[in-house]
């Protein structure tokens, strides 16, 4: 199996069964990042330790609701996380899945290179 079969578990194979839960989270990982103003909030948040719905709203110039259904998508994927501090809500990287994530790309990403004897297609 290639490198990318490999991480996580001490460097051994993975199953096709935790191979395929692996891509499904890396996937859901790029989906989450998959939006710009997804990516204004991972930006601002990662420089904070924490800040409130109302620090976000006021960075992006976007509808509330707008920023309420961006940080759902977020939290939902485990890159950010929320807690209630009545009446407000507070914000901030998941850091564990926030190391999680950057493995996780990093690994797919040093999967990916060309091999030097590999002849190109276009």
């Amino acid at each position: 199996m290639s490198d990318i079969s490999r991480t996580f578990f001490y460097d051994r194979e993975l199953t096709p069964e935790e191979q395929k839960a692996r891509e499904e989270k890396l996937a859901r990982f790029a989906k989450a990042m998959g939006h710009p103003t997804r990516m204004a909030i991972l930006n601002f948040l990662a420089k904070q330790k924490c800040c409130y719905f109302g620090d976000i709203h006021e960075e992006l110039p976007i509808a509330k609701a707008t920023v309420s259904q961006h940080l759902k998508e977020l939290k939902d994927a485990g890159l950010i996380q929320g807690e209630i501090e009545a009446p407000k809500v507070k914000y901030c990287i998941n850091r564990g899945n926030w190391e999680i994530a950057r493995q996780m790309f990093a690994t797919f990403f040093a999967g990916c290179v060309k091999k030097e004897d590999d002849s190109p297609c276009c």
